[in-house]
């Protein structure tokens, strides 16, 4: 019995060991905040949180939701004119839904049009040579006069591609672009349509986009809060700055004269930034519809995350830094205000992650031995940021009561959205600066690749 003896006493040792540290920790963070440690200290140690991430992504939220609140009336009332003057005129409106083996998809996202409080619309569906089921599928629903046009590719085009054939097809003043595993609230059509009549200027509206399946994993529930925040909480900051610079492929509507007349997307991956570039560098306005909801699915484990976030990172540097580069160098066309949004983009997303990471670096060789108490007290600010945050969105929610829920993710949110992703967007910048990895990714053809490289170089 010796050995059970010695394999209980390392047991003991070691959570006597465990509790030991934990203790050592809450004691420096204690003393960091109440005797050791004083405000420059803090901004010295944690300058990164306090000078970059709290005033671009939590005081500007904190701004925008006080006057979220202030104006709700005056926008009410402006919307209520615009919908009136919509109904009165009752444009058709082309949904598009290009895509490629999404045939298990068209069916549910049929049925939710259908329950649309807008019915003046026609559906076309344009399969990128599928290879499963969907043309069958699709021909049949045509046949129902469930859709209104289905088109096949006989090869794939790619979704750029593919979207241009649908397009040329459309007869409605606005062409609305929708992904196949879409669904939508029963306004959201109405709702996307509102901002083009209550400004004039307005060729372009973005839909806010909501995770479908959040409740599926950790992973998807996390996706969940990140896309309330960056994507509705986020996207409803940069439209009122007027600075807005993508429109999801999920969900987006474009006036279709605009769409000709800047000449549709352009071929290869990153669609969704690139067509909005072309809106904005054309003189036009784009904004931000916080009401027109989509649900969309997104990856329920962490390497197809990583997959898709990395090419939505490399789509940066090819499309702001590479194809779309005029827009930061003066010329005849030059707009501070695309000058500003494009480099807002760059600023925070690229060059800040940059930042960051030598900011662990610093950490890493300054504080060797007190680390793990840094970053501890870092992952309570962030954590104290992040509940803030949190209120904003709850705040500017349509539906607060079912997405209060994922308030019980907050603490790993935070490891989430400062570590995981914050690493996968440098490597994403880094490939693609260095490697130009987006020419080759899968998620396009190759010969659209080849042809959208020959174009830029």
């Amino acid at each position: 019995m010796e050995w059970l003896t010695i394999v209980i006493s390392h047991i003991v040792g070691g959570f006597n060991w465990f509790v030991n540290h934990i203790l050592m920790i809450y004691y420096d963070i204690e003393m960091c905040f109440s005797r050791n440690v004083d405000l420059d200290t803090l901004l010295t140690v944690y300058w990164f949180l306090f000078l970059i991430e709290f005033p671009r992504y939590y005081l500007l939220e904190i701004f925008l939701a006080i006057r979220y609140a202030v104006l709700k009336p005056f926008r009410r009332k402006l919307d209520d004119k615009a919908r009136m003057v919509l109904f009165a005129e009752n444009p058709l409106v082309s949904i598009l839904v290009p895509g490629k083996n999404e045939g298990r998809h068209i069916f549910k996202l049929v049925q939710s049009l259908k329950e649309q409080t807008y019915q003046n619309y026609e559906i076309i569906v344009v399969d990128d040579g599928s290879d499963d089921e969907t043309p069958y599928i699709c021909r049949n629903l045509e046949e129902r006069g469930f859709i209104h046009k289905y088109i096949r590719m006989a090869e794939r085009g790619g979704k750029a591609g593919a979207a241009n054939l649908g397009a040329s097809f459309a007869q409605g003043k606005y062409i609305v672009h929708l992904d196949a595993d879409s669904s939508l609230d029963r306004n959201a059509i109405e709702e996307i349509l509102l901002p083009f009549y209550t400004n004039s200027k307005v060729k372009a509206v973005g839909g806010c986009v909501k995770v479908r399946n959040a409740d599926a994993t950790i992973c998807t529930s996390l996706q969940a809060l990140e896309y309330l925040k960056t994507i509705m909480v986020g996207r409803m900051v940069t439209s009122e700055l007027g600075i807005y610079h993508i429109i999801s492929g999920a969900f987006g509507a474009f006036e279709r004269e605009t769409l000709e007349k800047i000449g549709y997307w352009d071929i290869g991956p990153g669609l969704d930034g690139d067509i909005t570039q072309k809106v904005r560098k054309a003189g036009y306005k784009v904004v931000f519809a916080k009401n027109a909801i989509c649900m969309t699915n997104v990856p329920e484990n962490w390497y197809k995350l990583y997959i898709q976030r990395r090419r939505w990172s490399r789509s940066l540097v090819r499309f702001r830094l590479r194809k779309h580069k005029d827009i930061l160098l003066p010329n005849r066309n030059w707009r501070f205000i695309n000058w500003l949004s494009n480099m807002e983009s760059i600023f925070f997303d690229c060059i800040c992650n940059y930042m960051w990471f030598y900011y662990l670096i610093g950490l890493l060789f300054t504080y060797t031995d007190r680390l793990l108490e840094i970053m501890v007290v870092a992952w309570l600010i962030r954590l104290a940021f992040t509940f803030i945050a949190f209120g904003v969105i709850m705040l500017v929610s349509e539906r607060p009561r079912e997405e209060f829920h994922l308030i019980k993710y907050l603490p790993l949110s935070t490891f989430y959205t400062g570590y995981f992703l914050r690493v996968t967007r440098l490597i994403g910048y880094t490939t693609e600066f260095f490697f130009f990895n987006s020419y080759r990714d899968k998620w396009n053809p190759r010969k659209t690749s080849i042809w959208a490289q020959a174009e830029v170089n």
